[in-house]
């Protein structure tokens, strides 16, 4: 039987084994509060609603409202309860579930460990019975909770998740749901407390749910995914018998055993893990080994599976028809293999290994690899043109002419050539192409007196028998020069833009590197990088006090003064250089734009190199000039902030100056005068002149009384915070108590409320939310007309609270609505004008937001007036919550 005959029969073997079971899915998350359990109930009416027997196993609500609604209408088999430690705890009936025997069972939390004295450890073994006993299961579980992504989840967010599950268990997956939620979107659940209470939503969003935390965890589910289909889809066309789609990027590396090949297989690594893909190492067998390629494969191997890699020994008679077999039947997009020793018959013939995977390996992406040694002698090359010594010239002449002797004699006797100047005119340019000009004039010389000598009659000597044959020669040898001068100069020109290339190169890459890097630290680390990768050489680098050199490689007391003194005179030292040449390292300042340094680059070219190259020293010293442009960058950008925030404290002073000289003097020169007129004529006025003085100083000291409350809160709420002391209160005595306030210090204003008296009492900071409630409904009294109503309204909308403050006032215009919660912002129309501190509605939207909820400013009705909105959750007092979502 063939082998995709055997892959065939394997894969329906395992699909009839998993379709004799109960059938698995998993609704995946990446945190907690993505909606994994709500979308499992949404889905379970659909099942009910088509008649399908679905039964309610466990489901985990949290206290979530939505969540319960959803439990209405679907059977459910009562729970098990369990004494653990003094406390009733409820677990799912599993013999109640399979003496039931529903098509469908929802068994949330697959995670859960159960209490113990049951019957299994883990929930995991609870739905692994339903499913062998037949049953279908919907079950719920986050990303963090499996086995193989325990580490990488503890790397992630710092947390060792206890409760995991083998990933065996999803071996039996039949299918798999990704609830997914943006991590604003999840951060705002949090925070509006449809997660967790709002004192541990504050813990998790400094912990667990950070938004970098999320994305990580969000990622890992989506590959996840990616995993669970791409493998049912090779299964399932391989059960058809069916090549397989790659829908993840695989690498495969293939090595030989020919010195390369533990440098491949770290290659192949880095490869795999930039593009995240999962990687197998391969090598082909067509002949039998030696020793020491059996060990070097070996020790390839053991390196492959150190590093999360697979090993793969491969038997064929063709390298090419194997590796090419291997990775369409296991889902390869990538293939990775060294530089093979390839013959020149084979690369005439188009028979090399890579030339055969590049015109049949259509649907992949080939990578071919040097060896480090390989790179370096290119990179040496290619920096400089290879000196020759005059003596290699003439060796290199003489050899192309001796060889356009044979080719000559041979095309003449056996071939009846009888025109052979262009086999000599074709070995002096290959010549010119592989050395200097010097070199094609002594070939483009010898070829010419050999042509005379040996193939113009009469031959075996210079004579020239007739004009035309004299002519013919020096033609050729005009010729012969001309080519050859082309061709050196096409080669120069070559070096040249490879040189420029090399050089527009590195430079991007260093500009790419500078771009994101924010501070001068990372500055000079990126700038060291590049010059390391660009130079082939150790790099140091020192911008202010910023340091930055790789591992060992860093100045000696010596090589430091060269680089002080560069830095001081601006000025390169050290080594290739008049001042301090002893000096290990080359030091080139990093100059501004007033030739001052700020900083000093430091390079150590190995001893043997003794000077430096025109292209060289042109790429270092362009390279020095970027970093320290983006040094001037950074520096300009770290000033422009602070000058910015300089600005904002000027502005924020100046505007707590006006506020306290104008709104605290105002109640203070009120009660002084009304003191000063009781004190001076309080016995000659009647007892309702001193009661209005009276009155006029109360109502202006509680008034300053309320400014101090308002900057006092505005320091809590930007510093230390405010501390959530809940209680239950009623909406009804949370609104009246407010308005009964209001009216005490304005009583011509009229109220309007209109609150319903079945709302159900809410669970907050009494205090806190009745002065927000009561700036609102202030704010609201300043600015309606006289006679005019401010309307209150409260309603339990979507599982909230909504308090609604309406005025009759002329309203905010819309492009300044946004910005009046800002602090000491008043508009100059509208309802904030320039009556008060500017702090009110500041004050109320950090009181809202500090119980999970929200204030918007909305268009009042028909165009006028403004509404506030005040939204809170509905929370409830909760124990120590379970760590574990759904």
């Amino acid at each position: 039987m063939s082998d995709s005959r055997t892959r065939q029969a394997d894969a329906l073997v395992d699909s009839l084994q998993r379709e004799a079971g109960g059938k698995l899915t998993v609704f995946l998350g990446a945190a907690p509060g993505v909606g994994k359990t709500f979308s499992m109930l949404t889905r379970a009416h659909e099942q009910l609603r088509r008649g399908v027997d679905v039964v309610i196993g466990l489901v985990e609500t949290h206290g979530r409202a939505e969540t319960s609604a959803l439990l209405a209408g679907l059977p459910q088999v009562p729970l098990l309860q369990r004494e653990y430690q003094q406390h009733a705890l409820d677990e799912m009936d599993l013999d109640a579930v399979l003496a039931r025997r529903p098509a469908l069972v929802l068994v949330d939390e697959l995670a859960h460990r159960n209490v113990p004295g049951s019957r299994h450890e883990r929930r995991w073994q609870d739905v692994m019975e339903l499913l062998d006993a037949g049953i279908d299961v919907w079950t719920t579980v986050n990303i963090q909770h499996l086995e193989s992504l325990n580490d990488v989840v503890m790397r992630i967010t710092g947390v060792r998740v206890s409760e995991t599950v083998p990933d065996a268990v999803l071996d039996r997956l039949h299918d798999i749901v990704l609830v997914d939620l943006p991590p604003r979107e999840l951060i705002e659940r949090l925070q509006q407390g449809k997660v967790y209470v709002p004192e541990q939503a504050a813990q998790a969003l400094q912990a667990f749910f950070s938004p970098a935390n999320l994305t990580a965890l969000r990622e890992l589910a989506m590959q996840e995914a990616a995993d669970r289909v791409d493998s049912s889809l090779r299964e399932t066309r391989a059960a058809r018998g069916e090549g397989n789609l790659p829908l993840r990027r695989r690498v495969l590396v293939a090595i030989d055993g020919g010195g390369q090949s533990e440098y491949l297989v770290r290659v192949g690594r880095r490869i795999a893990e930039r593009r995240d893909a999962p990687w197998t190492v391969v090598t082909v067998q067509a002949r039998a080994h030696d020793e020491q390629t059996r060990r070097e494969i070996d020790a390839a191997f053991a390196l492959a599976r150190r590093l999360g890699g697979e090993a793969e020994l491969l038997h064929g008679s063709s390298i090419a028809d194997a590796l090419l077999d291997h990775a369409a039947h296991n889902g390869v997009s990538t293939l990775v293999l060294g530089r093979t020793r390839e013959r020149p018959l084979a690369r005439m013939l188009n028979r090399t290994l890579t030339q055969q995977l590049i015109r049949r390996g259509a649907h992949f992406e080939i990578t071919i690899i040097g060896t480090p040694q390989a790179r370096a002698r290119a990179r040496r090359s290619g920096l400089s043109i290879p000196s020759r010594s005059a003596g290699k010239d003439a060796l290199l002449a003489l050899g192309a002419t001796a060889i356009a002797c044979l080719v000559a004699l041979i095309a003449e006797r056996w071939i009846g050539l009888y025109d052979l100047s262009m086999v000599f005119i074709v070995a002096v340019v290959m010549v010119a192409a592989r050395s200097r000009t010097s070199a094609a004039v002594i070939a483009a010389a010898l070829c010419f007196l050999a042509y005379n000598f040996f193939f113009i009659a009469p031959r075996f000597t210079f004579a020239i028998s007739a004009r035309q044959g004299v002519i013919t020669v020096f033609l050729f040898l005009a010729a012969a020069l001309v080519a050859g001068r082309l061709a050196s100069r096409l080669r120069m020109q070559v070096v040249a833009l490879r040189a420029a290339n090399r050089h527009a190169h590195a430079r991007q890459v260093l500009g790419r590197q500078l771009a994101s890097a924010p501070s001068n630290e990372q500055v000079a680390q990126a700038g060291r990088e590049a010059l390391e990768q660009a130079m082939d050489a150790p790099a140091w680098l020192r911008i202010g006090h910023h340091t930055s050199a790789s591992g060992s490689a860093a100045p000696g007391d010596t090589d430091l003064a060269a680089a002080d003194w560069a830095h001081r005179h601006g000025q390169p030292s050290g080594r290739f250089t008049d001042t301090l040449a002893g000096a290990g390292w080359w030091f080139l300042p990093l100059l501004d734009g007033d030739d001052r340094a700020i900083g000093v680059a430091g390079m150590r070219f190995p001893r043997e190199a003794p000077r430096l190259t025109p292209e060289q020293r042109q790429l270092a010293e362009a390279m020095v000039d970027d970093i320290a442009q983006a040094a001037l960058r950074t520096q300009l950008v770290a000033d422009l902030e602070r000058a910015h925030v300089s600005n904002e404290t000027e502005r924020l002073r100046s505007a707590l100056l006006s506020s306290v000289s104008h709104d605290l003097r105002s109640p203070l020169a009120a009660m002084i005068g009304s003191a000063d007129s009781l004190s001076s004529y309080a016995d000659a006025m009647d007892a309702s002149d001193r009661r209005a003085l009276l009155d006029t100083i109360l109502v202006e000291g509680e008034r300053l009384d309320r400014y101090i409350q308002n900057l006092l809160d505005m320091t809590r709420l930007g510093h230390d915070g405010l501390q959530i002391n809940r209680d239950w209160i009623g909406v009804d005595e949370l609104v009246g108590s407010a308005a009964r306030r209001l009216q005490r210090y304005q009583p011509d204003v009229r109220l309007k409320l209109d609150i319903p008296a079945e709302l159900a009492p809410i669970w907050v900071h009494p205090a806190l939310v009745e002065q927000a409630v009561f700036n609102v409904m202030e704010n609201a009294a300043k600015f309606s007309p006289p006679g005019a109503a401010v309307e209150v309204q409260a309603r339990l909308v979507e599982g909230e609270l909504r308090i609604d403050v309406l005025d009759a006032g002329p309203g905010i215009p819309d492009d300044e609505r946004a910005r009046i919660f800002d602090m000491f912002y008043s508009v100059e129309r509208g309802d904030r004008g320039r009556h008060g501190t500017g702090l009110g509605l500041t004050i109320c939207q950090g009181m809202i937001g500090a119980h999970g909820g929200s204030v918007q400013a909305l268009p009042g009705r028909d165009g006028r007036g403004t509404l506030i909105r005040i939204t809170l959750p509905l929370l409830h007092p909760h124990p120590a919550d379970d760590t574990d979502d759904s």
